[in-house]
């Protein structure tokens, strides 16, 4: 497939949604802006134009004595399924900053030393993961709103047919895959629906 068939299966696949314009509250039309090569909800008053960005989530990869924390999601989508703390990155702060909120607000879990260990594409869902590797501080952690049980797990008691997301199984495969070699690498995947 060439890129520009790509990129063309992508706009067709995409609907906008937005029906009113967020400055002035007049209807907006989908077209193509002067100057772009897709459409876009452009306000028929005032002339806004509105762009649709990808979601970045951000999130970490925990481990405690050759252990890794995992989550198990009280909420949808996914709800009783496995995880790593992950989410979306607010306004106003870096992805580090995301990945350890988001770690807190989750799993209660704290980490001073994270670094990049993924990049993971999804454009199927227009979402892009950032997730980062740390140490657990002090080895303590606890269920957040959004999460049913937390629990530390040997590589032997992963629920790999349980986890909520395919971007989920790849950051613990590379994990395990990095331990083994002794090495912790940066990876960068690209997960497309089937």
């Amino acid at each position: 497939m060439l890129e520009s068939d790509f990129m063309n299966d992508n706009l067709i696949r995409h609907k906008i949604t937005q029906h009113y314009c967020t400055h002035c509250g007049s209807k907006v039309s989908i077209r193509i802006p002067e100057g772009d090569n897709r459409e876009r909800a452009i306000c028929d008053a005032c002339g806004a134009i509105f762009y649709e960005n990808p979601k970045i989530v951000s999130g970490c990869l925990l481990t405690y004595k050759d252990k890794i924390l995992l989550c198990k999601r009280a909420t949808e989508p996914r709800c009783g399924y496995w995880t790593l703390p992950a989410g979306f990155l607010e306004n106003n702060e870096t992805l580090e900053e995301g990945a350890l909120r988001e770690t807190f607000e989750e799993a209660g879990a704290k980490s001073q030393d994270i670094k990049l260990f993924l990049i993971c594409n999804l454009p199927h869902i227009s979402q892009i993961y950032i997730m980062y590797h740390g140490s657990l501080l002090d080895g303590k952690f606890s269920a957040g709103v959004e999460m049913e049980d937390i629990k530390l797990v040997t590589e032997t008691e992963i629920p790999w047919d349980d986890l909520a997301f395919p971007v989920i199984s790849q950051t613990l495969k590379c994990y395990l895959e990095d331990r083994k070699k002794g090495n912790i690498d940066i990876h960068f995947h690209t997960i497309m629906k089937k």
